[in-house]
């Protein structure tokens, strides 16, 4: 198989993503078209963690904004010390279709071993003495002693780092382990993610160029805990803009006693996962008018436990009356406000 026709299995494989309906190019609006071009262009394919975001246009270009800026655009970093930021912290949050697409773009540019160590958990195995360093501080939470990690990449890898506490949280949501078509037999799914590698590759290896993406929602003002960004300015504007799209989105979608639980949490949150049973959901729900809770729990389960959210959770949202976008729109903001509350630990942690 071709990585062209590879290609165009995986634009099909839209049609594996959960719960809503992504828009296709015929029926998408200029921002939908604006955004998809971009991430064609400029990522490979129509990656389904995006476009699953088209229900709701300026949440879907927020997100690619995060992305682009932080993983794509060429600044000090190299694109292959983002692949491991990314393939690193999806790790860390169990998000194996993360894993699985990172760790292949990573392998297409470096061609060794890096990758597998990463998702077999050897991160030790790593030979290249910066990559360590990278792979370990986001492993750990911890900078390591041995060898110090980049003072002009802070803020491009912190940025990668938050913008994949989003993305992992809406990709357990709303797509499948693997980013493979689930027609493809087991025997050729090895196959395919070596053609997958190859595809990545070629837009991986070539520069683009910073802020590109900046012009697809609104300027707005820096963020006032923008610091951590200052040495990319395309990165912080692009989490000035995202921030507000989120904002605006929450307050459209999202119950404001929801909000307001949600943040409380986050607030106290250590990061740690809460455990496997689901009673913490139950007892932070007690307390919301009965009306808000069908939100309150796809909102939670998001943002602390996005793998838990099933089928049964959307059904009980979208018996209220629920559609695609408001579904999106309270997904993406919980993420969103979940992988801004890991923000100040990260950039603390770099230094």
């Amino acid at each position: 198989m071709s990585p062209v026709v590879l290609g165009k299995a995986l634009r099909r494989s839209l049609q594996q993503v959960r719960y809503v309906v992504p828009v296709g190019f015929g029926a998408a609006d200029g921002l939908t078209r604006a955004v998809y071009r971009q991430v064609e262009r400029e990522f490979g394919m129509l990656a389904p963690p995006v476009a699953l975001h088209s229900p709701a246009p300026e949440v879907m270009a927020a997100g690619w904004m995060i992305l682009r800026e932080t993983m794509i655009a060429s600044w000090r970093a190299s694109r292959a010390a983002k692949e491991v930021v990314a393939s690193m912290v999806s790790v860390n949050n169990s998000c194996p279709y993360c894993v699985a697409v990172h760790g292949a773009t990573l392998h297409g540019l470096l061609r060794d071993p890096t990758a597998q160590a990463i998702s077999e958990g050897r991160v030790d195995d790593i030979a290249d003495p910066e990559l360590l360093a990278i792979a370990t501080w986001v492993r750990t939470g911890v900078r390591p002693r041995t060898t110090a990690l980049p003072p002009d990449q802070a803020a491009e890898l912190v940025g990668v780092a938050v913008a994949f506490e989003y993305y992992n949280r809406v990709v357990n949501v709303f797509l499948d382990e693997s980013p493979l078509p689930s027609h493809v037999p087991g025997r050729m799914r090895g196959t395919m993610m070596r053609f997958l590698s190859v595809l990545m590759r070629g837009p991986a290896s070539r520069r683009h160029a910073a802020g590109a993406s900046l012009d697809l929602l609104a300027a707005r003002g820096p963020a006032p805990d923008a610091a951590w960004a200052a040495g990319a300015p395309h990165v912080a504007d692009a989490f000035a803009r995202a921030a507000a799209t989120m904002g605006a989105a929450g307050e459209r979608s999202v119950p404001e006693p929801v909000r307001r639980l949600v943040t409380a949490k986050l607030a106290r949150w250590d990061g740690k996962p809460l455990g496997l049973s689901r009673g913490w959901v139950d007892e932070a729900l007690a307390g919301l008018p009965p009306a808000d809770r069908p939100a309150g729990r796809v909102a939670l389960l998001t943002a602390f436990a996005s793998h838990q959210l099933g089928q049964d959770d959307v059904d009980g949202f979208k018996r209220g009356g629920a559609d695609d976008r408001r579904l999106v729109e309270v997904v993406a903001w919980s993420a969103f406000a979940a992988a801004s509350s890991r923000l100040a630990t990260i950039s603390a942690s770099y230094r």
